[in-house]
């Protein structure tokens, strides 16, 4: 495979892997998640509930067995979109190429454990794309305003990384624009955030330092301030080697990023103030995640591992970190039995979706290169020098 392939492969893969396996544990606590499992979760482990149909009638979701969630499934349609296109996404690409792929083309759901519209199970803040851009008619570029404020949008948005491999700012710009269909505020923000960091993790020869500069560089108001936060107190951590260990960072990136939070202390029990449009606040998935890869260093099985074990929105915070450390790393530090495990599982093969991914990302850095040659060579022009 060329650099971009295994790349491409490591983050799709990755980020799905982190998914899968965090959606067994997300909404509960670290506690609960260790009654549960009899300790700490190290792998694939089964659905919180056995009935899993009929125990939360608002989710009935088969979540845990190596099942992908809606973060995986959206993140598959955007691929799709990008292998459509084979360039750069606005908001009106989520209008007119992402909501149809939502309610127009039936897909094997696992947590439905049937064929059914990505409508179907993607949950409400997602769904509101498709009634503000649909049946709303609404501007593409506008339509997120008075959505949830929440991780939806960064939940899938790794792919617009791959597109801008090298180019964190660009990736920032592309993901700004293309959420503006769907979330607001700092919602919006992380999702270019996210999309900048999986840029700067791609880029041949990177390495942890350049992830979070591409973080810091980028990041606005309460999501910058998360992440100053949450880099000041990890920038210099050691690795845990026992499972206190592993307890006692999970509590101090809780405590890190909490001021930001806006949900507040009790996951199920959000607050007043909760996913409401905010100057200060942030979604708590993007800096919990880099602070639990800060901990582990970008080491992929253990910042992974961490995030599922670390409870509330742990499928999208293991999603995230997955994603940024397989850049980072490549395909050989996502381990094969687990993504094996999950496709068979979900019917879903994740490393072609990666080199789908590898392919419009191609020919979308070489149209690129083009453009950067003849605008150097304008810009000589311009100013009386040669290019």
């Amino acid at each position: 495979m060329t650099w971009l392939e295994d790349r491409a492969v490591a983050v799709i893969t990755g980020a799905a892997v982190g998914d899968a396996l965090g959606g067994a544990t997300e909404g509960w606590t670290p506690e609960q998640i260790e009654e549960r499992h009899g300790g700490r979760v190290t792998g694939i482990v089964g659905p919180w509930y056995p009935n899993w149909r009929d125990a939360r009638p608002i989710a009935p979701y088969h979540k845990g067995d190596g099942h992908i969630t809606d973060d995986t499934l959206m993140t598959c349609a955007l691929v799709e979109v990008y292998a459509k296109r084979r360039a750069h996404l606005d908001a009106y690409a989520m209008a007119e190429d992402l909501v149809p792929l939502m309610i127009g083309e039936p897909r094997w759901v696992p947590e439905l454990e049937a064929s059914a519209l990505l409508l179907q199970r993607v949950f409400l803040a997602e769904k509101w794309i498709v009634t503000k851009l649909h049946y709303g008619h609404a501007d593409p570029r506008e339509a997120g305003a008075g959505n949830v404020v929440n991780c939806g949008a960064a939940m899938y948005i790794a792919p617009v990384g791959i597109a801008n491999a090298g180019d964190p700012r660009g990736a920032y710009a592309e993901a700004i624009d293309l959420t503006g269909a769907h979330q607001s505020s700092y919602g919006r923000e992380a999702a270019g955030v996210l999309a900048a960091m999986v840029a700067a993790s791609v880029a041949p020869g990177a390495g942890l330092d350049d992830v979070v500069d591409a973080a810091l560089s980028v990041a606005h108001d309460g999501t910058a301030g998360a992440l100053r936060a949450v880099v000041d107190a990890f920038a210099d951590a050691t690795p845990p080697s026992t499972d206190e260990q592993e307890r006692a960072l999970a509590r101090r990136v809780r405590e890190v990023v909490a001021p930001f939070d806006s949900v507040g202390p009790h996951y199920r029990q959000m607050s007043m103030d909760a996913r409401r449009p905010s100057r200060t606040k942030s979604i708590e998935e993007l800096p919990a995640a880099l602070g639990l890869l800060l901990g582990h260093r970008g080491d992929y099985r253990g910042s992974v591992l961490a995030s599922v074990n670390y409870g509330r929105d742990a499928d999208s915070i293991a999603s995230m970190a997955g994603a940024i450390c397989a850049g980072l790393g490549g395909t050989a530090v996502v381990p094969a039995e687990w993504v094996d495990a999950i496709d068979e599982a979900s019917r879903t093969d994740l490393r072609a979706t990666g080199r789908l991914m590898a392919s419009a990302a191609a020919d979308i850095l070489r149209a690129d290169r083009e453009r950067a040659l003849a605008r150097v060579a304008g810009i000589g022009a311009a100013i009386g020098e040669g290019a």
